[in-house]
């Protein structure tokens, strides 16, 4: 029979571990696929759109929502506690502006979501939240900034990263593909050549990169897959008859077939 602490949200184990933050930490892993990658003036989030029914309103289904003018957020994890907890921040991206008459920035939400779930790990009657988030936004400087939170409570500023399923094999996709961004005077020196490999200079090819690390997991087609570029003009969408010859472009999947085929 498990021990109490396995149980009981607020006992640690006698190891040192909350067991109720690990079970939910699980349910993230379970979750669909999310890319987020930094550009040099935009942020891009990618995720794997599950396959919606036939009867069912699309539009009901969203894994990259808006919680401010200039902040979006997806998830992995369980819908229905995203739900919540997106709620949650957009009350209080409201009061922050009513309060201190300014936009949010995406640090500041970063750390409420932050709060909030390092919150329901240590008090009776309820659960932490069994999701994990990816933001996009612009920091207090003007820049664009990535952040992840997890159950825990914790958060992290990110380059580019994955969260979700399969989420080890994106990452260390992105840890090979992602060029740090150039400095100044080496912009200024060598833009025209580093188009094609610093990644943070235009946003078409951050664009890129994020849909490449989730086609290293998912099937191909602009269908099952949505994107959103988060600029200081605001948050665009990218419509599928954009996204489904991108993705044709990018696909390497017969490439790889090939290759096989020829090793074999």
């Amino acid at each position: 029979m498990a021990g109490g602490y396995d149980r009981a949200i607020t006992v640690f184990s006698p190891d040192g571990h909350l067991f109720q933050v690990e079970y939910a930490l699980e349910a993230v892993r379970k979750g669909t696929t999310t890319v987020g990658v930094k550009g040099k003036d935009c942020v891009v989030l990618a995720v794997e759109r599950r396959a919606t029914p036939k009867l069912q309103d699309p539009r009901t289904i969203r894994k990259i929502l808006v919680v401010d003018d200039n902040i979006a957020l997806t998830f992995a994890g369980l819908n229905a506690d995203a739900r919540v907890l997106v709620n949650k921040t957009r009350v209080e991206c409201q009061s922050y502006r009513l309060n201190v008459e300014d936009a949010p920035t995406v640090d500041y939400v970063a750390r409420f979501i932050a709060r909030t779930q390092q919150k329901y790990t240590h008090r009776g009657g309820v659960r932490p939240f069994g999701i994990s988030t990816l933001l996009g936004g612009f920091d207090s400087k003007g820049q664009p900034a990535l952040f992840q939170t997890d159950p825990a409570g914790t958060y992290y500023a990110w380059k580019a990263t994955a969260i979700g399923k399969n989420s080890k094999s994106v990452t260390d996709f992105l840890e090979k593909k992602y060029k740090e961004d150039l400095d100044e005077d080496a912009v200024r020196a060598t833009v025209l050549t580093c188009l094609r490999e610093a990644l943070l200079v235009k946003p078409d090819a951050t664009v890129k990169l994020a849909l490449k690390g989730l086609l290293e997991v998912t099937e191909a087609s602009g269908k099952n897959i949505e994107v959103v570029i988060i600029k200081e003009s605001g948050i665009t969408w990218m419509p599928d008859d954009t996204l489904e010859p991108l993705v044709k472009e990018l696909d390497d999947t017969a490439e790889k077939i090939a290759k096989l085929k020829e090793q074999q």
